[in-house]
């Protein structure tokens, strides 16, 4: 039974080699893969038990044909603190290190839609990331960065849509068109109420901004990623794996039902989708839930919606080191766990990857140690060779199986949401958040009885002397809000007035309002005052009581 099994598994190999991958391996990276010892290297290895072979439905084994043999992940490494100005100079020192991507955090205010001046801003302003007001901001921020080379990723939600006007503007004064710039704006709201807290607007309306700005960018920006769907922060607020691949997925299923509404086409939206994906400790789990998700989706995306092209097929996804899992005892340690977490990230076929400092659960990265997270992805990617067979684990009995279970089980969680009226009624009655408090309370509980042992805090503790600790520049702040002033003393009255009632008319009407917003941007006015018209119209969102 084994041999006709394994006959048969190198039958279909031979056969996707054929059909597939030899019209693609004259772009792998080398002629020959090896190792050390000299041992020729296959592409693959194994079967596909459902028909997922590198590059095909329903892409269990990899999106891409080649897979990293033919192009590494895009190695970005977040980053935004203090001032524009400040933030620039960490980009730069990125980038000089051999970062291929730049990713971009912003602070609270800017993410809810408050100017640094507001009374409400005041606290945070810089603290865990770069404070925007302006284009001004956004001139600063990327100040010698070559826009039309760089893949720039912009963690912002509720205020997405003004963001990715700013960055579109940055890029026409560059003489950048906006058709050939790449990247990814997250514009995953969503999430924000079930798990983050970073909302602004009601559901409805902030639906509306979302699919606004995928059809904005289908028309003017196509090489754009225009939501990164997110299940990162879920599984931080203390989701399971299966709860982060059950709630992401339902919440893609809600945009894309909402994409459809609003008019657009599927295959005219859906290639340009993507997802941004939690990497924990365990790492069998993590690469089963990365191909089970990429199944999953292929899967609803041709059966469900109907969609034909096969880029609407393929989850392609960025992932982050678990910042949840890094401990302040021992800071260390976390170099060991964020390299556990990365190498899950590649075993299960991230087409990008954030890793996190050993520091940062203590304060924002320090410059040396950012550098060492990066090194982390690189030594993975130069020497260690995963990087060289696709799909490594794949066929493996143990992988499969939890792949298979952690899919049931998935599937299973998004039958009740859809039972429940589908992800945003889930999330307004309190369920989604319920399952995810229930997750993160029974952790906590393992982690404090010791029956989950966490190296440093409850198993192998020592004393340890004060940790060393970055500071963002505190004149930093003074700074942000000079600047602030000087645009509202030297931009045009009279010409901001009438492009924030254009945006107001656009709220009221049917119209696309990022159509609105970029003329808005253009002219110098400041994210608060857009937000501000915005709350005029939709209203703030409350959020449920759930606990």
């Amino acid at each position: 039974m084994n041999e006709c099994h394994d006959e048969r598994d190198a039958a279909e190999l031979a056969r996707w080699k054929e059909r597939v991958w030899s019209k693609s391996k004259k772009n792998e990276r080398r002629a020959q893969f090896a190792t050390p010892s000299g041992l020729a290297l296959e592409p693959l290895y194994g079967g596909a038990p459902d028909g997922g072979f590198p590059g095909e439905f329903p892409f269990t084994r990899g999106v891409r044909p080649t897979m990293y043999r033919g192009r590494l992940w895009t190695m970005r490494q977040y980053a935004g603190f203090s001032s524009a100005r400040d933030t620039n100079q960490r980009f730069k020192v990125l980038l000089a290190g051999g970062q291929t991507g730049l990713s971009t955090a912003f602070d609270l205010p800017t993410q809810i839609g408050y100017d640094s001046d507001h009374p409400l801003a005041a606290p945070e302003v810089g603290l865990v990331g770069v404070p925007v007001n302006s284009l001004a901001d956004m001139e600063l921020l990327f100040d010698s960065i070559p826009l039309g080379e760089v893949s720039t990723s912009m963690t912002i939600n509720a205020t997405a849509s003004i963001l990715l006007c700013m960055y579109v503007a940055l890029c026409r004064r560059a003489n950048v068109a906006p058709d050939k710039i790449r990247g990814t704006v997250q514009n995953d709201i969503l999430k924000e109420y079930a798990a983050r807290g970073n909302y602004r607007f009601p559901a409805t309306p902030s639906m509306r901004l979302v699919t606004d700005l995928m059809s904005f960018c289908a028309r003017h920006a196509p090489s754009w990623n225009t939501i990164s769907i997110s299940g990162y922060h879920i599984r931080e607020a203390g989701s399971s794996a299966v709860q982060e691949v059950a709630f992401t997925l339902s919440n893609g299923r809600a945009y894309v039902r909402a994409a459809i509404a609003a008019g657009l086409a599927v295959d005219e939206f859906a290639p340009r989708l993507s997802f941004f994906f939690n990497a924990h400790n365990h790492l069998f789990e993590e690469v089963a839930k990365f191909r089970a998700a990429r199944r999953m989706w292929a899967r609803i995306m041709r059966e469900e919606f109907e969609a034909r092209d096969p880029e609407s097929w393929m989850l392609r996804f960025h992932t982050q080191t678990a910042g949840s899992m890094l401990t302040s005892q021992q800071p260390d340690n976390n170099v060991v766990r964020v390299t556990v977490q990365a190498l899950a990230a590649i075993l299960g076929g991230t087409q990008s990857l954030h890793t996190n400092s050993r520091d940062e659960a203590l304060s924002l990265p320090s410059e040396g140690a950012a550098r060492l997270a990066l090194r982390t992805q690189q030594v993975l990617a130069s020497e260690s060779g995963v990087a060289d067979v696709i799909d490594p684990l794949g066929g493996s009995p143990y992988v499969e199986a939890l792949t298979d279970e952690l899919e049931a089980r998935a599937l299973a969680l998004m039958a009740e949401v859809e039972r429940r009226g589908g992800a945003v009624r889930a999330i307004e009655d309190g369920f989604v958040q319920r399952e995810i408090h229930k997750s993160a309370m029974a952790w906590q509980r393992e982690v404090e009885s010791k029956t989950r042992p966490i190296v440093g805090v409850n198993e192998f503790t020592m004393p340890e002397p004060p940790p060393q600790i970055f500071r963002p520049n505190p004149a930093a702040r003074e700074a942000v809000l000079a600047d602030l002033q000087r645009v509202r003393e030297r931009r045009d009255a009279t010409r901001v007035a009438a492009a924030l009632e254009h945006v107001a008319h656009a709220a009221a009407s049917s119209a696309n309002l990022l159509d609105a917003i970029l003329p808005a941007v253009e002219c110098y006015a400041t994210l608060g005052e857009i937000c501000g018209v915005l709350e005029k119209r939709f209203g703030v969102y409350k959020a449920a009581d759930v606990l």
